[in-house]
């Protein structure tokens, strides 16, 4: 009796502990984060550490007045060190309140006939939360004028902070519900996907920001799926994004880690393709 007794004991101990190691596991690779199912250590790679930032350069187009107009779309991805005082980027590496993000950086001027526009995004994420959005800020400038907007994660929400030359828009704050998506934040976030053929999910998103205009965000409740798909010969995942009726997007990344974006349609006409990508110091 004493021996069955030590058996069952053992027994369970051994289940209980694979049971622990296995959601341990799960947590730390594989998360549902915001509806999506990301894998939680994707930016924790080593790759991130050579002091050095991908940038890669798009072959974009956007309608504008009308017109389709052609231009260079550059997305920068570099590991930085924030510090919880400010919520930037640090310059005394010794303090005690510094955390590593992920930052993407988008930059595009686009002529037109008569004038240029100019649009930076700024977009950061906590590096062990790649599904989280941390911080973003876009800014627009042309000759009508500029406009700036800032969403940061808080306690209460996504705290939305706007700065327009538009009428009836002006200066202004929101405030959105957590566990959101950006649609500006897929090109980075996507990245991360469990990628399986056939994978579908859905997942509250914002409407993209790169805009001049500050109106109250418009919430989609979005469909996406995930199929196996080759660009130029080269083996690559595809999702697509279902907004809305009429309203689909879909991005294609490599199958190879870091799994880069290689092509990008969206319902707006706001089309790229890859067409080089280099690790550099970009800043020196």
């Amino acid at each position: 009796m004493l021996h069955t007794v030590k058996n069952s004991t053992l027994a369970f101990i051994l289940v209980f502990c694979f049971i622990c190691t296995f959601c341990s596991n799960a947590s730390d690779q594989d998360r549902i984060v915001n509806g999506m199912p990301l894998k939680g250590k994707w930016a924790m790679d080593r790759l991130w550490e050579d002091g050095q930032a991908e940038v890669a350069k798009y072959s974009a187009e956007k309608t504008i007045y009308g017109k389709v107009r052609q231009f260079e779309y550059i997305y920068i991805l570099v590991k930085e060190e924030f510090n919880r005082k400010h919520n930037v980027k640090t310059d005394d590496y010794d303090r005690k309140d510094l955390f590593s993000v992920m930052k993407v950086n988008k930059f595009a001027r686009i002529e037109t006939d008569n004038y240029p526009y100019h649009l930076l995004t700024s977009v950061f994420f906590k590096r062990e939360a790649p599904g989280q959005l941390h911080k973003m800020t876009h800014s627009s400038q042309e000759w009508c004028g500029n406009t700036f907007k800032l969403f940061e994660d808080t306690e209460i929400g996504y705290a939305y902070t706007y700065h327009s030359y538009w009428d009836g828009q002006g200066d202004g704050k929101f405030i959105l519900d957590k566990g959101l998506v950006f649609e500006d934040q897929l090109s980075y976030t996507l990245r991360a996907l469990d990628f399986k053929e056939g994978q579908n999910f859905t997942a509250g998103v914002v409407e993209s920001q790169l805009s001049s205009k500050a109106t109250k965000p418009k919430i989609y409740t979005a469909s996406f799926g995930v199929k196996k798909d080759k660009i130029d010969g080269q083996a690559a995942w595809q999702v697509h994004v279902l907004l809305e009726e009429g309203k689909v997007n879909s991005y294609w990344f490599a199958t190879a880690y870091p799994n880069i974006l290689l092509k990008q349609q969206t319902w707006d006409g706001q089309n790229m393709a890859l067409k080089s990508v280099e690790r550099t110091v970009y800043w020196k």
